[in-house]
């Protein structure tokens, strides 16, 4: 082999390394990004409060933790670790506490303070980071596990959950910001002076492809850039403003704003469309277009820089699928194309999710539906309407009372009722006369199912619970009726009627308890059924002993109560639920 072969060899094997170094990076970087957040099956620990302090109750309704702590936070439900805080002052939120176990033990007491991760924005029964905690040492702070393992060492001045992001945190030092993730590896860097979540948010996904403005502190003040969900910069920490265009769905491009100078551009990703010539830009997510305002008159563009209205108008106000555009007091009426509209039909017409109806809005507010065509199928007679599914459509009438047509205008189910609405997760139908409480339930085809008066309704993931004091009926997703031992198959008793009154029989139908009681629950997942006695409650066990007599007064507007115990389930403005056993709470 000549020396000019093995010099080349040697630079491609040189170039190799270097490129397979780089993706080998990149791999490791795109890793450090990969969480997992726990998934609670089972909740083994509840939150009681008993003369209003507050312990910890097991599923089996015994006390753990003594009820004498100003507050007790859960932050994993099926972990037998509680954040017990005393001395609590409520104008400033802060006390001192303690982590103790189920055997009420002490633990982690090897760190000067340890404390539960609130999460910020996110809506759930469980609202703090579910498998870390914050430790505090030598006035920083760290993360570490339930078992006391170290992930973060204490080096921040502050930890706290990022907005949106769990998983994911927000920290400080010296007088910077960063985020790491719950395994402690660097997401951002800590080098800016703000860190916002730009809400960007799809069903599908969630907040998962979120990403974050960034504002450096300079001399001339504050500036902003933008960092992708990856960890990439965007945006450059150079604008006055940085915003995203939430409302324009597309998981694979980022809209965003940014304003220079007092003047606003549209990017899409990193690459300019519209250059930072605007007095402002606005985004109408119906028609996926731009107005904009430049030297103090208006137009309309699409998103990729097409003029469709001309920068000339004193003002444009979208209505619908119409743009009014005002000049010299004089007002041109045109569609998103900017064709000028001579006589307008409709204010608005409405896609649905069916793409052959449209929900048409004329100049008296008054509604209807046409074909794609054009062709008008129920003329603009209603209140609202609202496509249901298939060829059904709510709609309502001038008495604020609701009921369902099809396409072909014929009524199906009679404009009186207080709610009509779509069952989440199926092509069911629950309707609500509020005069007497009478809830209906009916099939995919507009036939009733059943309808009860005085009624409650309960919805769980997998059936509808239709109730009253005198019928219980179950309901599966697929409209077909299924009885409680159907539903509840895992029981040992099941709650029947008889002549008025209400007992427990098993399987084969043979009595436990006898029909005795004005009402009754079936047995929860813990084990606990509610009795009812004039109007009261308590609860009894799977033994079918009695562990609270009937004391307990509960708003009939409410659905049934849920018992461990002798406690009962109670739920917070803020979605955390509780248990107690005080009579006061309910009257």
């Amino acid at each position: 082999m000549n020396k000019m072969k093995k010099i080349v060899i040697l630079i491609i094997s040189v170039l190799l390394i270097i490129v397979l170094a780089t993706v080998g990076i990149v791999l490791f970087d795109n890793s450090k990004r990969k969480y997992e957040i726990e998934e609670i099956k089972e909740f083994k620990y509840f939150t009681f409060i008993q003369n209003d302090m507050t312990g910890v109750i097991d599923t089996e309704g015994n006390v753990l933790v003594d009820a004498k702590y100003d507050l007790v936070k859960i932050p994993n439900p099926s972990k037998a670790v509680f954040v017990c805080v005393y001395n609590y002052d409520i104008n400033t939120g802060e006390g001192d506490s303690i982590i103790v176990n189920d055997k009420n033990e002490e633990i982690l007491n090897d760190f000067e303070e340890v404390s539960e991760i609130q999460l910020e924005r996110i809506i759930t029964n469980v609202p703090y980071e579910k498998s870390i905690l914050r430790f505090k040492q030598d006035n920083k702070y760290g993360i570490i596990d339930f078992e006391g393992n170290i992930i973060v060492k204490a080096i921040y001045d502050e930890i706290s959950s990022m907005q949106n992001k769990e998983g994911e945190l927000l920290v400080k030092q010296n007088d910077k910001y960063g985020i790491i993730n719950m395994k402690g590896h660097k997401l951002l860097d800590i080098k800016y002076d703000e860190i916002e979540n730009d809400n960007y948010y799809t069903r599908e996904l969630g907040y998962k492809q979120s990403g974050y403005i960034v504002g450096i502190r300079t001399d001339e003040g504050l500036r902003y850039g933008y960092i992708n969900n990856n960890g990439k910069v965007v945006l450059k920490s150079e604008y006055n403003k940085v915003s995203r265009i939430t409302e324009k769905e597309d998981n694979k491009n980022i809209y965003l704003l940014a304003e220079k100078s007092g003047k606003v551009g549209f990017l899409k990703n990193s690459k300019v469309i519209l250059d930072y010539e605007y007095q402002d830009i606005e985004y109408d997510a119906f028609n996926n277009v731009l107005i904009v305002e430049k030297n103090k008159v208006f137009g309309l563009m699409d998103l990729e820089k097409n003029i469709k209205i001309p920068i000339i108008y004193d003002k444009l106000t979208i209505q619908g699928t119409y743009i009014c555009a005002n000049k010299d007091s004089k007002e041109t009426i045109f569609d998103v194309e900017g064709n000028k509209q001579e006589k307008i039909k409709y204010r608005n017409i409405i896609s649905t999710s069916n793409e052959d109806y449209f929900i048409t809005i004329d100049n008296n507010n008054q509604y209807g539906v046409q074909n794609k065509k054009g062709q008008v199928l129920i003329s603009n007679n209603y209140y609202y309407i609202e496509y249901l599914y298939g060829q059904y459509f709510i709609v309502s009438g001038n008495n604020s009372k609701s009921g369902i047509i099809n396409s072909s205008n014929k009524i199906l189910l009679d404009i009186k009722y207080d709610v009509v609405q779509r069952v989440e997760d199926s092509n069911m139908v629950i309707t609500i006369v509020a005069e007497n409480n009478t809830i209906g339930l009916y099939d995919n085809n507009i036939n009733e199912l059943i309808s009860i008066p005085n009624s409650k309704k309960y919805d769980d993931e997998d059936y509808i619970k239709i109730y009253s004091d005198k019928e219980v009926k179950y309901f599966g997703l697929d409209g077909k009726e299924k009885t409680n031992i159907e539903i509840f198959s895992n029981n040992k008793f099941f709650a029947k009627e008889q002549n008025g009154k209400w007992g427990f029989v098993d399987k084969e139908g043979n009595m436990k308890i006898d029909f005795i009681y004005d009402q009754v629950t079936e047995f929860n997942k813990n084990g606990f059924a509610g009795i009812n006695k004039n109007g009261k409650w308590g609860s009894i066990n799977e033994q079918l002993e009695i562990l609270q007599e009937p004391i307990y007064t509960f708003d009939s507007r409410y659905a049934e109560p849920n018992f461990i115990g002798k406690y009962y389930k109670m739920v917070t403005s803020f979605g955390e639920s509780y248990y107690t056993d005080e009579i006061m709470k309910q009257q």
